[in-house]
């Protein structure tokens, strides 16, 4: 139905225009009374198998919604209705932003990907922060994802994001510093450790500030960066005490598409999302793994698209696991299918929990203190189940 719904409506539309459409769609079928608790019922995890404990937080499944879809805090519950554990919106930014000049979202519809060049359009923290404040706490877990305003000089960044972890840090169950988008000039320069290692103590300087609990602190990196960088952002994160990383963010590569290079040409620069970005995400996740020894909560997104995908994240090193692009194209039972999918393969796994399947997978690879992770693998009959 959803696809037949995809092919003659939004496949016709702009993809900025049918984003609204569908998200209008998904916040006015929330707001209807009961309707929200009728269709959460059906559509989230419920099997108790999938329950997980994450950056301290209780979570009833692992498969959350990454940043972006929601950049303004306005849809929460909606997407929540629609099965995923937890939603991260953003990027905020500190000051109001319009974002670069549309068109600026494009579908590659033959390898189920997106391009944008969006450019962190939002309402800036102060009205984010009093959106969040507003809304009546529910179970749904948040998570806030930062970022720079573009017109802030690069050697402004560090105040940019403490105005805004200032504002938002109370507002949320875990907290992203967002260095890794490519459509804001200079951002990825933050990804290095000089540059890094002050942005993000900053960071946690002023969450701590802010609230009285300890909000958790992630940091988003990108496919892009070599691995020795990869290593050093681990590294980074472990001196400081972060409580995870994510990967990935979206990638400025082209490689291996399918789709035609005249339609790769008019869709132009920005970050690729969807099923392309699949292996790169899950190296960069490897690594992050292999790295850290497990003492960082890992949160794997990029190309994921169905419970196969997610599986392999979570015996890859990933604790939760995200998607966004396969939304799009996938459509308002997507999540419940991949939970469902991942509670199969839990069972036939022969692990008592999904903490127990955390690594699993992982090659046996050192950690800097000479560790090395559990390398055994489990049989997975429900392999190929989509």
């Amino acid at each position: 139905m959803y696809r037949l719904l995809f092919d003659l409506l939004f496949r016709r539309m702009d993809p900025e225009k049918a984003h609204h459409l569908a998200f209008g769609w998904i916040r006015a079928a929330s707001a209807v009374p009961g309707l929200r608790t009728l269709v959460r019922r059906v559509l989230a995890p419920r099997d108790p198998a999938l329950r997980v404990t994450a950056l301290g937080l209780d979570m009833p499944g692992p498969f959350g919604l990454a940043a972006g879809f929601d950049k303004n805090a306005v849809g929460i519950d909606g997407l929540a209705m629609a099965g995923f554990d937890h939603v991260e919106i953003g990027t905020v930014t500190g000051q109001p932003q319009p974002g670069n000049p549309a068109p600026r979202l494009f579908r590659l519809v033959e390898d189920r990907a997106l391009v944008n060049r969006m450019g962190f359009n939002n309402d800036g923290s102060a009205a984010v922060a009093a959106r969040l404040a507003a809304r009546p706490r529910t179970s749904t877990v948040v998570g806030v994802n930062i970022g720079k305003t573009k017109a802030v000089p690069e050697a402004e960044a560090v105040a940019d994001y403490v105005t805004s972890t200032e504002r938002l840090a109370r507002h949320a169950d875990y907290l992203v510093v967002n260095v890794s988008s490519p459509n804001t000039p200079g951002l990825r320069n933050l990804q290095a450790v000089d540059q890094l290692r002050p942005l993000l103590t900053a960071v946690r300087e002023a969450a701590d500030r802010s609230t009285d609990r300890r909000v958790p602190l992630l940091v988003k990196i990108a496919p892009d960066l070599a691995d020795a960088d990869v290593d050093a952002v681990a590294d980074l994160a472990l001196e400081l005490g972060l409580d995870g990383v994510i990967a990935t963010n979206t990638t400025i590569g082209r490689e291996g598409l399918r789709t035609d290079a005249a339609t790769v040409a008019a869709a132009g620069a920005g970050g690729l999302s969807g099923a392309p970005l699949k292996e790169r995400s899950l190296e960069v996740l490897r690594r992050l793994h292999a790295r850290t020894g497990g003492r960082l909560t890992l949160v794997g997104v990029g190309g994921v698209e169905t419970a196969a995908d997610a599986w392999e994240r979570i015996l890859a090193g990933a604790t939760l696991v995200q998607g966004y692009s396969a939304f799009i194209y996938q459509g308002p039972f997507w999540a419940r299918r991949v939970h469902r999918g991942l509670a199969a393969r839990l069972r036939a796994s022969g692990y008592a929990t999904l903490a127990d399947a955390v690594g699993a997978g992982a090659a046996p690879v050192s950690a800097p203190d000479g560790t090395s992770p559990d390398g055994a693998a489990p049989n997975d009959p429900a392999r190929d189940e989509q």
